[in-house]
Order: C-alpha cells, then sequence, then structure tokens
C-alpha cells in the first residue's frame, strides 16, 4: 500500500476541481481549463478501467508532441494503477521502422502492454504497429476512432483512484536516447506523489507560474509540467523549439519560467525579433549544456540578465547543480551542489570518493531517484552502487566547490593510448574564430583504429580554415587531440533539448570514414 502521500493524479484533479474555469494548459491556439482536464481524465481513466486495466498493467502512450492528450492519457492510466509508458522517440521525425522496433520491443517483453492509448492522430499508425503481435493490446483513443477502437472520451467519470498503489509500483515510463541504445527511464509511484506533495501551495506570493515548454514532455517536462499545474499554474505547450515562435509565446502568455539547452538559449539571445520582444515577465530561465564562449554569454547575460539560472542534472538524478544569476562563472564550471552532501566525485572504478581537483565519475543522492531503465533490471553495471548514482559523467570539483564537467565516461576516446574526452575537443574548436558550434566523437575504421571525428558549423557567411582548426586544437592541447576527420557542416544533429545527438553524430563519422572528407 502507498505509505507516503496521497495519489499525484488526485493531487492534480482536487486542484482543477478548486478552479475548474481557469486555463491550465494551452497547446498551440487551443486552451483548455481545468475543469476539461480534469474530466477528460476522469473520462479516460474510467474507460480503461471497464477494459480491465489496473495494477501492473502497462498502458502504451502514443501521441504527437508536446500536446495535452500526452499528459490526460499518462494521468489516466496512473489513476487506475498502470504504468505509463511512452513510446515515442524523443525525436518527432525518427523513421517509423524505428518506432515499429522500440514499440514491439515493449509489446515483446515480459511485462507487455495491455492497452495502446493514442490521440486521434496516430491511431492509423497504432493500429498498424500492433497487427503483428501475438498478444495484441487494445487500442485506445483519445476521442472517436474506428471501429474495434476504445473511445476514451466516451461513457461516465465515475472512477476511483487505484486502493492499493504501492510505492515502488513504476508509473512512468519516460523516452531518452542514450549512447548505448537504451531507453526508457522508469519512476515509481512513490516518486511522483512525492513530488507532487512537494509543489507550492498556494501558489507563492510572486503570482502563478506560467511554464513554457519545448522540449518532449515524455522525456522529463511532464514532470515540469506536474509540477506547475498542482501549483496552480498554467503550462504552454510548443512541439518544439523555434526561437521566433518562443519570443512571441513569452510576450502573448506572459511567460515566467522557460528550461532551455544552451544552443537553444543563444538562438533565443541572438533572434533579431528578441530586441523589440518584451521578456520582462520571465524570473526563471534554466539553462544546461556546454558552456558558450566568453563573448555568447555575454551576449546572453544582455538579454536576459537576472532571470538566468545554469543547471546540471541528468534524466535519471534530476538537478544536480545550480548557478543563479550574478554568480561567476569560473571557465565553464556548471554551479554548486543543490545539497553538497549528496554530490560526490567518485574513481570509476572502485567507488572511492577523490579530493577536490581529481576527475573523476560525478555521483549523486537524488531527492527523486529514477528506479533503473525499463526491463534492464539487472545491468552489466548499476545505475546505483553503494548509496550512489553513477551518472556516467566525468568531472571534478574546484576549491570554490564548484563542479567542472569533463565528459561522458561511456564517450571516453583512446587515440594512440592516449584517453581523450571529446568535451575538451569541442571547448576549443568552439572558441576558434568563424566557428558557430562544433561536436566531437570518436569512431573506428575497419581495422579498429580509433579516429577523432569533428564536425564544425562555421559561422554564417564565414569559410573555416580547417588547417588552422588543427594547429588550434594541437597547440591547445597536444597532437594526439588533433581531429583525424574534419567536417563542415550546415548544422549539428541535435537532441530535443538543443545539445548534439551523439548517436546521430557517430552515424556521420562512420559515413564521413567511406568518403572524402578533410583528414590529417
Amino acid at each position: 500500500m502507498t505509505t507516503t502521500h496521497e495519489h499525484y493524479v488526485q493531487q492534480l484533479l482536487t486542484r482543477f476541481d478548486a478552479d475548474p474555469e481557469r486555463t491550465a494548459v494551452i497547446s498551440g491556439e487551443v486552451l483548455h481549463s481545468a475543469g476539461e482536464l480534469a474530466a477528460a481524465t476522469r473520462r479516460a481513466a474510467a474507460a480503461m478501467d471497464r477494459q480491465g486495466v489496473t495494477r501492473g498493467d502497462v498502458v502504451g502512450i502514443l501521441t504527437e508532441p508536446n500536446t495535452a492528450a500526452t499528459l490526460i492519457l499518462q494521468w489516466a492510466a496512473n489513476f487506475v494503477g498502470a504504468t505509463a509508458a511512452h513510446m515515442r522517440w524523443i525525436h518527432p521525425g525518427e523513421p517509423d521502422d524505428e518506432l515499429r522496433a522500440e514499440l514491439h520491443r515493449a509489446l515483446s517483453s515480459v511485462a507487455g502492454v495491455r492497452l495502446l492509448a493514442v490521440d486521434q492522430a496516430n491511431e492509423a499508425r497504432a493500429r498498424d504497429l500492433v497487427a503483428d503481435v501475438a498478444d495484441r493490446p487494445v487500442v485506445a483513443v483519445l476521442g472517436a476512432g474506428q471501429p474495434g477502437s476504445v473511445d476514451l472520451t466516451a461513457g461516465a467519470e465515475d472512477v476511483a483512484p487505484c486502493p492499493d498503489i504501492a510505492d515502488g509500483d513504476l508509473a512512468v515510463v519516460t523516452q531518452i536516447r542514450l549512447m548505448s541504445g537504451r531507453n526508457g527511464v522508469c519512476w515509481t509511484f512513490g516518486v511522483k506523489n512525492d513530488m507532487a506533495t512537494a509543489a507550492p501551495w498556494p501558489p507563492p506570493a510572486t503570482g502563478r507560474s506560467t511554464f513554457l515548454i519545448t522540449a518532449p514532455l515524455i522525456h522529463s517536462d511532464g514532470f515540469g509540467a506536474d509540477d506547475t499545474l498542482v501549483s496552480g499554474g498554467v503550462v504552454v505547450l510548443h512541439p518544439g523549439f523555434d526561437a521566433a515562435a518562443v519570443l512571441r509565446a513569452i510576450a502573448r502568455h506572459r511567460i515566467t519560467r522557460l528550461f532551455l539547452g544552451m544552443p537553444q538559449l543563444l538562438a533565443l539571445a541572438a533572434h533579431p525579433d528578441r530586441a523589440g520582444t518584451d521578456t520582462s515577465s520571465l524570473t526563471e530561465l534554466f539553462y544546461t549544456g556546454t558552456a558558450a564562449v566568453p563573448e555568447r554569454l555575454r551576449e546572453v547575460q544582455e538579454a536576459f540578465g537576472p532571470a538566468l539560472i545554469q543547471v546540471y542534472g541528468t534524466g535519471e538524478a534530476g538537478v544536480v547543480t545550480l548557478r543563479a544569476s550574478g554568480e561567476p562563472d569560473t571557465d565553464g564550471d556548471v554551479g554548486r551542489p543543490v545539497h553538497p552532501d549528496a554530490l560526490s566525485i567518485r574513481h570509476p572504478e572502485t567507488g572511492v570518493a577523490l579530493p577536490d581537483g581529481e576527475v573523476g565519475e560525478v555521483c549523486a543522492i537524488p531527492r527523486w531517484p529514477s528506479a533503473g531503465y525499463w526491463h534492464e533490471a539487472k545491468l552489466p553495471t548499476p545505475l546505483v552502487r553503494d548509496g550512489w548514482l553513477h551518472t556516467g559523467d566525468l568531472g571534478h570539483l574546484d576549491a570554490g566547490g564548484r563542479l567542472h564537467l569533463i565528459g561522458r565516461l561511456s564517450e571516453l576516446m583512446h587515440i594512440n593510448g592516449v584517453p581523450i574526452h571529446p568535451e575538451v575537443v569541442e571547448k576549443v574548436l568552439s572558441r576558434a574564430p568563424g566557428v558557430a558550434q562544433a561536436a566531437v566523437c570518436g569512431v573506428e575504421d575497419t581495422d579498429r583504429v580509433a579516429h577523432i571525428y569533428a564536425a564544425v558549423v562555421p559561422e554564417p557567411d564565414t569559410v573555416v580554415d580547417v588547417a588552422q582548426l588543427r594547429r588550434r586544437v594541437a597547440e591547445a592541447l597536444s597532437d594526439h587531440h588533433v581531429p583525424g576527420l574534419i567536417e563542415i557542416r550546415r548544422s549539428l544533429p541535435k537532441t530535443g533539448w538543443g545539445k548534439p545527438d551523439r548517436v546521430q553524430l557517430q552515424v556521420a563519422a562512420r559515413a564521413a570514414l567511406t568518403r572524402p572528407v578533410s583528414r590529417v
């Protein structure tokens, strides 16, 4: 039985019922009132209940990116005690065959999927995907669907939350994409319930929050949406990041909270519409990712000033460090630990805590830990060891307690026997004259010889000299750090947060080995 807090969906519904007429979610041009969201959630939950969905079942969710349907279907599945497993990749444009492979992996797992809940735009795709699955799940649509599909909007709202949920039961499986190929981070009801309980209520004296979400809800922003809504705030959903659209939304909806990756933040600050846009409503502009060159950071500071808050965290650990506006950037640090006693730099192999200044794996004890990866309970290396969650990031703490990140443990390259961190090379390349962006990864040829691959995006109307880039890296680091392959590109593949997509970068690197590019 639940031993901590009230069911998080019930907490949301209580807030919605208290002020049903207020606008709670804005998706595109559609405004959803709190009452509409509560009614839709209860009807969908009641329909799932009539299908026999209950505690221990898995409800797959397949919707268009960042719509109210994603939230409603997750809430409904959790309300009846089922696990809500988001099926869509973080990239809305992924090929159907990759989506099919991921869905089939879920449907054929030992847990299985009892019901596949979709919006109307994805019904045909869902029916096609499950057509050749042996233990075919029910396809349920948030709206009138084809014959044979369950209408989740029909019927009464007479349903109560599942009475026997345990804190350790899985509530949500969010989708992230990792170099290892894993996706699906699990979160328990105990964590979700505690998150909702911790949200401020009544709203703070500064007023209700209006949160603009551009990154995929199925990654982690469902948590940010729930936190905002249970606090009485408003969530504005965009299907992706577009700087002009974000600026219009800030002014139109008086956005107070925004979370961006560093490349997105730079694009927002540099957009020609920014100077003429009223962004004074922003009180929390969180950003994450690799630090930009000092000149670009000054542009951002001048544009958004006191609203800027840098954070570092992971999908599994949540926020680990934070730096508020005005705190100095000591050459690329990512701020101080939110809870100093809950962060440790440890030897990647022995797990021994390392002193300040020494590089090791960043480990944390999050308040709201994930429950690991879906269907991968027995990983070769456990996610949590000796009570510490191992992030896979390499870094060190300076004398002032600030965290400096070096790179990913899994992305460490060995060139001629020398360990090389991609981010170290990226930092040098990105600060070269005429370079707008740079991303680096390691790639092996058919003889298993490792090479450094660099993708470089020049500033507009600028020609970058590849030979000068190589000399710059050699002088700043060493000959071992010089990329063996440098490719000049118009853009970099990006994740939903605007960070370089290293999975796609590896694909480009392997392709570069077989075609003429600039090489050493």
